[in-house]
């Protein structure tokens, strides 16, 4: 076994305390369980998740260039 450092949200390590608590368990033992948990749920055989990408027809996009703000402010302001 390997002792670790982790940094927690406050929040969230109260949550999994009470949990543990509650369940009887220490807190390494609930967090052990909840890792296996999470990692087994990435090997259920399903795909990764895709986000398909559409476009639609429409007017020709401004030629811009975004990384310029008030350019890009300026052509919104004109539609």
């Amino acid at each position: 076994m390997t002792k670790t450092t982790l940094n927690l949200n406050d929040q969230v390590l109260r949550q999994a305390k009470g949990r543990a608590a509650r369940d009887r368990i220490t807190l390494t033992r609930f967090v052990e369980d909840a890792l296996r948990a999470r990692l087994a749920a990435g090997r259920d055989g399903k795909r990764p998740f895709r986000m398909r990408l559409s476009s639609v027809k429409g007017d020709q996009p401004a030629n811009v260039d975004i990384s310029d703000r008030d350019a890009l402010y300026n052509v919104i302001d004109r539609q």
